[in-house]
């Protein structure tokens, strides 16, 4: 086992597939619930949009906290502990909502995997960016973008032409996730512990035995000290922004498109899939400039266009052509900014000892935000049915 994990240090690549996968698990657990939960288990369980609403918004509250308690966790018992216990409350959580025969298990099954994927993706996020080589550091974390963007595709595709409606659908849906989960886990496990982390933590013990008293920056409240303290604020306060319309389509999507532009869920998915493509590719370019300063002018652009992408549906109304205009705007733009940018930010701005603390809090407050608004966005204006 020690040559398998001596191995697994040695390729990065693979530490940021399988670490990487958390992004996967976790765009695919938001989509999967959003069509499942929105669609596929709506009528069969009868589930009115205040429970719809409800489900979907504590998951997402859910995972704020994982994200707190996880990140913080990490950081003080090692990125491996926490990756390999929150993916297997992942797994029981799916299993639950696999299942499911009424809302009791439901509401069981998204507070676990809220939980679980909250705690996975910021320790997961640190093990990717602490193991890559260096000048390959912002192309690694941006990777576990394209597994994220890779979790929607996968999700879209079953839905889009598995040809099962009704409970049976939603429950192949959850089924996908809860494979992909223990196989992950599996592998998870040839995996070392970060050995940024071990030397840095050693360190930081070693000057507390000795009562040093400079300033470690390991401590929760070192991230409120300069210059922690302006990261934390900025990247919490753009990733909470950007997340705001990134979860609303992912989560309600569905819903806004079968509600009130009297689609079918799976003339939805498939419309989605067009636009994949095209961020996929756009992602790949990043990639290859996310370590170079001409980021920043790939950023404006980005931003750019999910701006517009928003704009026109607030303008327009939540019709056919503004929501597929959102899809392919937005899809475009969040290849080079949005989470992408805010993950390369995460791990340049803050100590090894405070990363995962540092990206569980504004993740926490972005899905806080976000909870708080999906569990009112089917009684807003757009989400009543006509």
């Amino acid at each position: 086992m020690a040559g398998i994990k001596d191995a697994a240090r040695t390729n990065p690549w693979k530490t940021a597939t399988l670490a990487g996968m958390a992004s996967y698990l976790d765009a695919a657990a938001l989509v999967t619930s959003g069509i499942a939960i929105g669609g596929y288990y709506a009528g069969p369980l009868q589930l009115g949009a205040g429970a719809i609403g409800s489900l979907l918004g504590l998951q997402t509250l859910a995972f704020a906290c994982g994200a707190l308690a996880g990140g913080r966790l990490g950081d003080r018992f090692g990125r491996k502990t926490v990756f390999t216990l929150s993916l297997a409350l992942y797994a029981a959580g799916v299993l639950l909502l696999l299942v499911a025969m009424g809302p009791a298990a439901l509401y069981a099954g998204v507070v676990a995997t809220g939980l679980a994927i909250g705690a996975d993706l910021p320790v997961s996020l640190a093990l990717v960016n602490e193991e890559a080589p260096p000048g390959r550091k912002g192309t690694m974390v941006v990777f576990s973008g394209m597994l994220w963007l890779a979790g929607i595709v996968a999700v879209l595709l079953l839905s889009s032409f598995m040809g099962v409606g009704g409970m049976p659908g939603g429950r192949i849906l959850f089924a996908h996730l809860l494979v992909v989960a223990v196989v992950v886990l599996l592998m998870r496990l040839t995996l070392g512990e970060s050995a940024e982390w071990t030397a840095a933590r050693r360190a930081a013990d070693a000057r507390r035995a000795t009562r040093s008293q400079a300033i470690e920056f390991s401590r929760v409240r070192d991230l409120f000290r300069a210059p922690a303290r302006h990261a934390l604020l900025a990247t919490g306060l753009y990733y909470a922004t950007w997340n705001l319309g990134a979860n609303t389509l992912g989560q309600f999507g569905t819903f806004l498109w079968t509600a009130l532009a009297k689609g079918e869920v799976a003339q939805f998915s498939q419309l989605t899939l067009v636009g994949l493509p095209v961020g996929f590719v756009a992602g790949l370019l990043f990639m290859r400039v996310v370590d170079k300063p001409s980021r920043h002018a790939w950023f404006a652009v980005g931003s750019g266009l999910i701006v517009l992408a928003w704009a026109l549906p607030a303008l327009l109304g939540p019709g056919k052509v503004a929501l597929v205009a959102v899809m392919l705007l937005s899809g475009l733009g969040n290849s080079f900014a949005g989470e992408a940018v805010y993950k390369v930010w995460s791990q340049e701005l803050f100590p090894t000892l405070l990363r995962a603390t540092a990206q569980g809090v504004t993740m926490a407050f972005t899905r806080a935000v976000a909870g708080l608004a999906a569990l009112g966005t089917p009684r807003s204006p757009w989400g009543t049915p006509a």
